[in-house]
């Protein structure tokens, strides 16, 4: 067998690109999109959530183009997903006895031009290196340049991993997709890219945060978790960045009829916040929930009273979009990208101030109308992140990046 890879779910026939007929527009041609898919089908958080879905919905909203997802393996809990049943969407992965080890860098070139790929789009950061060469066209998405921004949250050796593959993708795709307007700015700003090679589609959430469920599911989640009748909710790994030690010393001149809630995996900086909670006399209003699954979290976003962000820099703020699709007020920090993702109507605070935070909680909680209209106006706001207009968003930038 002299093929490099094996091919999963290849549900179709020809494997030729459909040229146009005269009359035919270059962006009606139905073509074949390989995708970076290590995160895909290994990690079922984050990135992971974030590049099957992108997938999928592309597949779904656009289903004449064929799909694949390329890495180098893939876990048996994710391999069994509804994604890979789909006809249009096909998993790649190295044939036995192919090294894993660079295969995504190098060995994958190969793969996508047997494959007779139109376009990659590397989902997270990186293309292959030599791409270019092929003449196969590129997209990489950047979530954000922290490791260069704030590079006292990282190790020395992984600033300098995601700097070099981040730096070379940026300077050899043919297009980059940036999550935010503020990822674009330290894109251009880090590495001298002209802003035209550079577009802003933000990212969406799982759908399960946009459906209401009923006060019976609610309920049942409540009592789960033994979740007080009404709360603040904080959610993210419990690390400097994420600055849960802001909210903490803000919470003592807090109505102490609203605990805090906090869901997150914990980092050493936790026993610097339990330190804190200890001193302050709080250990009764701090309820850590920690490993959570995923399908528990749109109930516990939907029964809190109010959504609290404090991150010192992000590149987008998805857990922000969670809340606003979840009808709950949002306040967060200013200082990066969180006014994207929460919009006008959420409350911004100095990631510095805790008096400022302790401030802005106090209103929204002490005010039922202004809660009320930070509801309406943030589910209003965060219709600009549906599935269709982002998926539409997407296909745009890959018609655009195959006619030039």
């Amino acid at each position: 067998m002299k093929k490099e890879s094996k091919k999963l779910n290849l549900k179709f026939e020809s494997s030729e690109f459909v040229k146009p007929s005269s009359g035919l527009s270059a962006l009606d041609f139905r073509f074949r999109i390989g995708y970076d898919g290590k995160r895909a089908a290994n990690n079922l958080t984050g990135l992971g959530n974030y590049s099957r879905s992108l997938v999928e919905h592309l597949a779904l909203q656009f289903p004449d183009h064929q799909y694949f997802i390329y890495s180098p393996k893939i876990k048996e809990s994710i391999r069994n997903l509804s994604l890979f049943a789909k006809k249009n969407i096909n998993l790649v992965l190295p044939r036995k006895g192919t090294s894993r080890l660079f295969w995504r860098s190098l060995g994958i070139k190969k793969q996508l031009l047997s494959d007779k790929i139109d376009l990659f789009h590397g989902l997270s950061h990186e293309i292959p290196i030599g791409l270019q060469k092929t003449k196969i066209k590129s997209i990489v998405t950047i979530h954000d340049l922290i490791f260069l921004i704030k590079p006292q949250y990282y190790k020395l050796v992984d600033r300098r991993i995601y700097q070099l593959k981040s730096k070379y993708a940026c300077k050899n795709a043919d297009q980059i997709i940036a999550i935010s307007e503020q990822t674009k700015r330290d894109i251009i700003s880090q590495y001298h890219i002209d802003p035209a090679k550079i577009e802003v589609i933000y990212q969406s959430c799982d759908d399960s945060f946009k459906t209401l469920l009923s006060s019976a599911d609610q309920e049942k989640v409540r009592a789960k978790y033994q979740l007080p009748a009404k709360y603040i909710l904080n959610l993210g790994t419990i690390e400097p960045r994420k600055n849960l030690l802001l909210l903490i010393k803000a919470l003592p001149k807090v109505d102490s009829t609203y605990p805090l809630v906090v869901i997150g995996k914990e980092t050493a900086y936790a026993d610097l916040v339990k330190k804190e909670i200890e001193s302050l006399g709080l250990q009764n209003r701090v309820h850590f929930l920690k490993n959570i699954p995923f399908t528990d979290l749109p109930a516990i976003y939907q029964m809190a009273s109010i959504f609290v962000y404090p991150s010192t820099y992000e590149g987008f703020g998805i857990p922000i979009i969670e809340a606003l699709y979840s009808h709950v007020p949002v306040i967060a920090a200013t200082g990066s990208c969180l006014e994207e993702a929460g919009g006008p109507n959420s409350i911004y605070v100095s990631p510095n101030n805790s008096e400022e935070l302790t401030n802005a909680i106090n209103k929204v909680l002490n005010n039922e109308e202004l809660q009320q209209t930070m509801k309406q106006k943030g589910i209003q706001y965060v219709q600009r992140f549906n599935d269709d207009v982002v998926s539409q968003q997407l296909m745009n930038c890959y018609k655009k990046t195959l006619s030039v």
